[in-house]
């Protein structure tokens, strides 16, 4: 998986870790794909579908292959933070935080070398992110019966 890849699949693990994909978070995905080059060469859209396609047949099998990955891949502290951006990003995107959203990111948060210290630094209003819960490794909690449709890209 490319770098790319990845960035795209946490935005896509935050916006489905709560049971919804909200419009805001998918005009989200669309700005980051027009208007900056983390994405250039991808074809978003159809990743998107494919991650969809993956997370209405696997549910939280997905999710949790997505965190084992991020445990895997080798990041700079560079790309962690933005690995972090764009979970807050994502989160907060539909300007409603829900619990299980806070709990995700913690999540890969926990599969991050990035101190609360340097994630402060560039985010100094998120302490509530980093804030210990109980049990972060705990398996996502997922509704199996939770099914998303196809994400459509309009062509401008």
């Amino acid at each position: 998986m490319t770098k790319q890849e990845l960035y795209l699949k946490t935005m896509f693990s935050c916006m489905a870790c709560d049971g919804d994909i909200a419009p805001e978070e998918v005009e989200l995905v669309k700005k980051v794909a027009m208007k900056t080059s983390l994405f250039e060469g991808l074809d978003v859209e159809g990743l998107l579908n494919t991650y969809i396609s993956e997370i209405n047949q696997s549910g939280s099998r997905f999710l949790r292959k997505y965190l084992n990955e991020l445990a895997e891949e080798e990041l700079t502290p560079k790309e962690e933070m933005t690995i972090v951006g764009l979970s807050i990003k994502m989160i907060e995107a539909d300007n409603i935080i829900q619990y299980s959203e806070v709990k995700f990111f913690k999540k890969i948060r926990s599969r991050l070398s990035l101190s609360d210290e340097q994630i402060l630094e560039k985010h100094p209003d998120k302490e509530d992110f980093l804030l210990p819960d109980i049990n972060v490794l705990e398996e996502p909690i997922w509704d199996e019966h939770t099914v998303f449709a196809n994400i459509h890209f309009e062509k401008a």
